[in-house]
């Protein structure tokens, strides 16, 4: 366990330090970018001449690496909520070089997050036995399809709500990520190469991160992060309880339903404040 939640937590610094990176190379591409099958080809190669954006790139995949034993460590949940401090890595990186401020209210939402998820990791149990599962493997590849329909929807937009709902659908994307490195079986290279969720993964990784990317061109890097991580915390972990079997302490249901509730409530203010001082500036 503390192996894992070390690991989380290494990836989480790597994840709060790319978003800084990532938000810098974006914003040098214009802001008329959008999600279309059309226009991606050119969008991604302008994202990939920007040495900001590079480093982000390399951050992340170091980060991916911490993140992938943690997911086969832990339970989701724990190892999302470790993932989840690099919330506050990219908020305190942000107010410094990106020019966001917050108010009180909002750093204690941003720190009511990281708590309501430290219950999670409080309340944790024993992670389920890794096993297949078709009908999951089918509903990520549905999820998939659906992300890139809005997120091209949203991507249209320049308004302050498309920055909030293309982070929330960069998490789902991140989400798909965490719950296939789960599914992932140990066996052969050839079971291995056979196995659905070994190419679901990166393709739920690359379309978070132009998501993300789109996301934070439109409005400040913690309008763009916080429902990002929000939904790829709950997600998974829902997931890991609720069908693979991840366990919650005895008698600890109430710390961890707490631990949910708070950290939605921190996400929903703090997307409706930035969004308000978003549409301010514009």
């Amino acid at each position: 366990m503390i192996l894992g939640l070390g690991a989380a937590l290494g990836a989480a610094v790597l994840f709060g330090v790319g978003a800084i990176a990532q938000a810098v190379g974006s914003r040098k591409v214009p802001t008329e970018s959008e999600l279309d099958p059309r226009r991606l080809g050119g969008f991604v190669a302008k994202l990939l001449k920007q040495p900001a954006f590079l480093g982000a790139l390399a951050l992340n995949l170091a980060g991916f690496g911490l993140h992938f034993v943690a997911l086969r460590l832990l339970p989701l949940y724990l190892a999302q909520a470790g993932i989840a401090v690099s919330l506050v890595v990219t908020a305190l990186l942000a107010t410094r070089l990106m020019s966001d401020r917050l108010s009180a209210l909002e750093w204690s939402a941003v720190f009511g997050v990281v708590v309501g998820l430290g219950l999670l990791a409080v309340a944790s149990g024993d992670a389920g036995a890794g096993a297949q599962h078709h009908g999951l493997t089918v509903g990520i590849i549905v999820g998939l399809v659906t992300i890139a329909v809005l997120g091209g929807l949203a991507s249209r937009s320049q308004h302050g709500a498309s920055t909030a709902l293309l982070g929330l659908l960069a998490g789902l994307g991140y989400a798909g990520v965490a719950i296939s490195a789960r599914l992932l079986q140990d066996g052969s290279l050839s079971e291995l190469f056979h196995s659905p969720t070994l190419y679901t993964l990166p393709i739920s990784g690359a379309l978070a991160f132009i998501l993300y990317s789109l996301a934070l061109q439109r409005g400040s890097v913690t309008l763009a992060t916080t429902p990002m991580i929000a939904l790829q915390t709950i997600t998974p972990a829902a997931v890991g309880v609720f069908i693979l079997g991840d366990a919650v302490r005895a008698g600890w249901w109430p710390a961890a339903i707490a631990g949910f509730a708070l950290s939605a409530t921190g996400s929903v203010i703090l997307v409706r404040f930035e969004s308000v001082k978003h549409e301010e500036t514009v």
